[in-house]
């Protein structure tokens, strides 16, 4: 169950990064981008599947992207992912 809230928690918080960059919030972003950073350790390797633990070692790379409309687009697809797995790992 901890797991489940931390993706679902990370989900958010990286909808919340692409949101930001989109509107032109890139200081809301960033801040939700480090939370984002913060709530991608709590997850443990052990409790989700190897294709999730690749994606979260992506989420660092967000930050070194130069091009915000793709940082953007990028936030956005892993909140996907990310919520997803959430919800599979709710339904197990």
């Amino acid at each position: 169950m901890n797991t489940y809230i931390s993706l679902s928690s990370l989900a958010m918080d990286l909808k919340r990064v692409a949101l930001g960059y989109h509107r032109g919030s890139d200081k809301m972003a960033d801040k939700f981008l480090e939370e984002a950073m913060k709530r991608k350790d709590e997850i443990n390797q052990n409790d989700v599947k190897p294709y999730i633990f690749d994606l979260l070692s992506k989420i660092e790379l967000l930050s070194s992207e130069k091009d915000i409309l793709k940082r953007a687009e990028d936030s956005l697809l892993y909140s996907t992912l990310f919520q997803n797995a959430s919800l599979k790992l709710n339904t197990n």
